[in-house]
C-alpha cells in the first residue's frame, strides 16, 4: 500500500484516536497515525517502540510498562515520552485497541 494512497480521512478512529478496527493497522497507517499527532518522520527509534508495543500486546493483551521497553533499549526513561510527546500517542500510533482507562492514565503521565 502507497502513503499517497492512505489518507486520515480512509483511517477509522474512536473517539480518542485510537484505531478502529486495530486488525486494519500498517506501517503506512502508523505513518498518517504519527503526522496526525504531529510526528512528521517515525524514525528508526519509533519503530523500535511500535514494535516492542505490538509484540507485548500480542503476547499479553496488555500495555508493557514503559520504563521496561526504555530499559530494553538502555534508553532513559523519558525516551519513548521525547520521541511521541506522549506514550499514549505511541500506543495510538503502535494501532493499539483503547488500553482501558487506568493504562490510559498511566500512558498519558509518562
Amino acid at each position: 500500500m502507497n502513503t499517497a494512497k492512505i489518507s486520515p480521512h480512509d483511517i477509522h478512529l474512536d473517539q480518542e484516536g485510537f484505531l478502529i478496527p486495530p486488525e486494519s493497522w500498517n506501517k503506512e497507517v502508523a505513518l498518517v497515525l504519527g503526522k496526525g499527532l504531529n510526528i512528521t518522520a517515525l524514525t528508526a527509534d519509533h519503530w523500535k517502540v511500535i514494535d516492542a508495543l505490538r509484540l507485548h500486546y500480542d503476547r499479553f493483551g496488555v500495555a508493557p510498562a514503559i520504563h521496561n521497553i526504555c530499559h530494553s533499549f538502555h534508553k532513559d526513561e523519558d525516551w519513548v515520552h521525547n520521541l511521541f510527546f506522549n506514550c499514549l500517542n505511541a500506543w495510538r500510533i503502535s494501532g493499539l485497541p483503547d488500553p482501558g482507562e487506568e493504562a490510559k492514565a498511566y500512558l498519558s503521565d509518562m
